[in-house]
């Protein structure tokens, strides 16, 4: 699966968009939520194995927490 994208609603109802890129010797991970500008992105280098899906939304798990909460808090 050299590239992959899905969209996985999450439990606040939001849509992100997921996207898994394998190139010659690293993969490129990134996600954005439907409606916004911002793409969260991670270039991995030295996979041996490319992540799943799972491995992927886990990976911004943090990032799409706190850009669920604009305050800040």
């Amino acid at each position: 699966m050299p590239n992959d994208e899905w969209i996985r609603t999450l439990a606040d109802g939001r849509r992100v968009k997921f996207t898994n890129q394998e190139l010659a010797d690293w993969t490129f991970i990134t996600a954005q939520i439907e409606g916004n500008e911002v793409v969260y992105s991670v270039v991995l280098t030295n996979v041996e194995n490319p992540p799943s899906r799972e491995e992927v939304e886990r990976h911004f798990e943090d990032e799409l927490k706190r850009s669920s909460n604009p305050a800040g808090s």
